[in-house]
């Protein structure tokens, strides 16, 4: 396979969300960034406000106290703007929910258990699949890993093919897990004895990192996920590879 850049992984001191490789991410950032804006406006706002409030009123400056109750207009303006303020993020929010919930037709299908403690992927559409272990410190170079990625990297990754939409069906062989890839913006948990649905469609070829987010026992932390984002001509060239060995 050929040499891929690793595009989704977190990077030690950095700040901020991993590059967005699907659509899904670029709309979650989005939302967080117009969300971030909105709360530190609101913060300033009243930080600003208590200032106001404890010089121009502490009692060296106003020693006589007011004996009003209430304020009308003030009280139907702190209860009207949030109102149009939750309506106009929750505008912005839910269609970013439907794209995530509504699953479009899939090139690829993917079934994902989760086991205590590694994953399995079932290529549903070839009728294979394999399972995906963490791999030791010590096995991160012959796999063609650094070092830094330990407890990132796996011995086997599910591979895709870029700019194909992918549907993963996922769920739990044994407790609840949650399968998710930070740079796609998706997370979905893994649950016994139920199906769930996942898509995505990467747009950027890379090798991807991501990590159960479900806390599911002792060895909840060495369950990581590794992903490929491969041309097509790859794609088609590891599947026929990979009938043979799986």
């Amino acid at each position: 396979m050929q040499e891929l850049e690793i595009v989704g992984a977190p990077r030690s001191g950095a700040m901020g969300f991993q590059p967005a490789a699907t659509s899904l991410a670029e709309g979650i950032f989005a939302l967080d960034a117009m969300l971030l804006v909105i709360i530190t406006a609101i913060s300033i706002f009243v930080t600003a406000l208590m200032i106001y409030t404890f010089i121009r009123y502490n009692r060296k400056r106003n020693p006589t106290p007011a004996t009003f109750t209430h304020n009308s207009p003030i009280e139907v303006a702190w209860t009207i703007v949030p109102v149009f303020i939750l309506l106009f993020i929750g505008m912005l929010t839910l269609p970013e929910l439907f794209r995530q919930q509504i699953i479009p037709e899939a090139d690829v299908r993917i079934k994902v258990t989760g086991y205590s403690w590694y994953w399995g992927y079932e290529y549903t559409d070839h009728d294979f699949g394999f399972d995906s272990y963490m791999l030791e410190k010590e096995q991160l170079a012959e796999y063609g890993y650094d070092d830094e990625y330990y407890l990132l990297a796996t011995d086997t990754a599910v591979v895709v093919p870029v700019n194909k939409t992918v549907v993963m069906n996922i769920t739990g062989g044994d407790v609840i897990h949650s399968w998710k890839i930070p740079a796609f913006g998706v997370m979905q948990d893994a649950v016994p004895g139920r199906l769930a649905q996942l898509w995505f469609k990467p747009e950027r070829e890379g090798i991807y990192f991501g990590q159960c987010s479900e806390l599911c026992g002792k060895n909840h932390a060495y369950m990581p996920i590794t992903v490929k984002v491969v041309s097509e001509v790859e794609y088609n060239k590891w599947l026929e590879w990979a009938a043979n060995e799986y």
